[in-house]
């Protein structure tokens, strides 16, 4: 039995990344798992790291319960979109306040990696463009995953990162949304 931790990254509640968010939890309600949700949208918090690292910044009560969340996961499912090439100014500030030394990987003196504290959760991304996945691949050299996957997740240890793109929702058709929605669905009845 695994403890899932989903992570909406969508500011706009009536988007399809919502929908995309219930599908994976309704499918996960089938399983023995158990879940908690974060929508980064709800929390009311101060994206700006103000000090950097060199001055903690005090948590408000919604980043410190995610943080909680975060810890006690076995999977993080993160869902949101892919807003030029990048995640949404919410969920940078998210994780710019979340993802901290001490808290996801602790600096070592003398060393140039830091340790990893996050290790033994796996993820899960799944991300909505209007891009086609080809062009992001070939032509973008895929940034947002780059910078996502290795950059902040593997960073921390979080292995294995698989990713899920779904794209181009701009212009889908309602049973192409179906088959994304079902396809959701089958992630979240796997635990995946």
């Amino acid at each position: 039995m695994k403890n899932i931790l989903i992570i909406n990254g969508n500011p706009n509640k009536n988007s399809f990344n919502y929908a995309l968010s219930e599908a994976y939890i309704r499918g996960l309600s089938s399983t023995q798992n158990t879940m908690s949700i974060i929508n980064i949208s709800e929390l009311n918090f101060d994206p700006n790291l103000q000090y950097g690292y060199n001055q903690r910044t005090e948590l408000e009560p919604g980043l410190i319960d995610s943080i909680e969340q975060i810890k006690k996961a076995d999977h993080i499912v993160w869902i949101f979109p892919m807003w030029w090439y990048g995640y949404p100014a919410m969920m940078k500030g998210f994780i710019d306040r979340t993802f901290l030394p001490g808290i996801t990987f602790q600096y070592i003196d003398g060393k140039p990696l830091p340790e990893k504290l996050l290790k033994g959760k796996t993820s899960r991304i799944i991300i909505t463009a209007d891009t086609p996945r080809w062009y992001d691949r070939f032509i973008m050299k895929s940034p947002l995953i780059n910078q996502f996957k290795k950059g902040t997740l593997e960073f921390c240890g979080i292995k294995p990162v698989k990713v899920t793109y779904i794209s181009s929702v701009k212009d889908s058709k309602p049973e192409l949304r179906d088959k994304w929605l079902n396809k959701v669905f089958l992630l979240g009845k796997k635990a995946k």
